[in-house]
C-alpha cells in the first residue's frame, strides 16, 4: 500500500531567489485552509517590526518594552488583517462552490491558493471570489475606525496601534486591493469583469 503524497508547497511568489534562499514553509491550517509562508514573509515582518519600533520610539516617545512589545503585537495584528482578508476570499469562494485550499504569505501580503486541477470557471465566480477579501476588510475597517475614534481621548500606544491597523487595513487590504495589478484583487476584477 502506498502512502498518499502530501500536497506540494506553493512556489515562492518572489522569483528573485533560488529555493535555498526563498523557500516555502508549511505553518499549519486555519479554518481548514493550508497556511504556508515563504522566507520573504518572515524577513518582511521582522523589517516591519523594526520600522514600527523606530517610529514608536522617535514619534511616540515609547521606550524599552513598550517599543518591542508594541511593535511585535502590531506586526502580529497585521498578519491577522492579512488572514482576515483572505478568509473573506475563502468564504466567498466556498459560496461559489469552488473553494480555496490555502493561504500563502509572502512579503507583507498573501495570496489565495486554489486547487491546481480547478476547471475553467465563469467570470462571475472569479469576480465573487475576488470581492470577498475587500468586503471582509471593509467590515473590519469599520470596526477598527470606530475603535480608533473611541480610543482617541485616551491616546497612547494602544491608540497608535489601532490607528496604524485602521490605516493599514484601509490602504492595503480595502482600497489597495482594488489596484488593477495582477497581484491584487483589482487585477482579477479587471481581467474578468468585461467577460461577465
Amino acid at each position: 500500500m502506498t502512502r498518499p503524497q502530501p500536497p506540494q508547497l506553493p512556489p515562492p511568489v518572489l522569483p528573485l531567489a533560488t529555493t535555498s534562499i526563498n523557500r516555502s514553509y508549511h505553518l499549519g491550517r486555519i479554518l481548514g485552509l493550508r497556511l504556508t509562508a515563504e522566507t520573504s514573509a518572515f524577513v518582511a515582518l521582522i523589517v516591519l517590526w523594526v520600522v514600527l519600533a523606530v517610529v514608536g520610539s522617535q514619534a511616540l516617545g515609547l521606550t524599552g518594552p513598550d517599543v518591542v512589545v508594541g511593535g511585535a503585537l502590531t506586526v502580529l495584528l497585521h498578519v491577522g488583517l492579512t488572514l482576515a482578508h483572505h478568509l473573506g476570499h475563502a468564504l466567498a469562494a466556498e459560496r461559489t462552490g469552488y473553494p480555496m485550499v490555502g493561504i500563502h504569505l509572502w512579503l507583507l501580503l498573501a495570496r489565495s491558493i486554489y486547487p491546481a486541477n480547478e476547471p475553467p470557471l465563469p467570470a462571475q465566480v472569479h469576480i465573487r471570489r475576488a470581492l470577498g477579501g475587500p468586503i471582509a476588510s471593509t467590515i473590519l475597517g469599520v470596526i477598527l475606525g470606530i475603535l480608533a475614534l473611541l480610543l482617541r481621548p485616551v491616546g497612547g500606544m494602544v491608540y497608535a496601534m489601532v490607528v496604524f491597523l485602521f490605516l493599514d487595513n484601509l490602504l492595503v487590504f480595502t482600497l489597495g486591493a482594488f489596484l488593477p495589478v495582477p497581484i491584487a484583487d483589482g487585477g482579477t476584477l479587471r481581467r474578468w469583469w468585461p467577460r461577465k
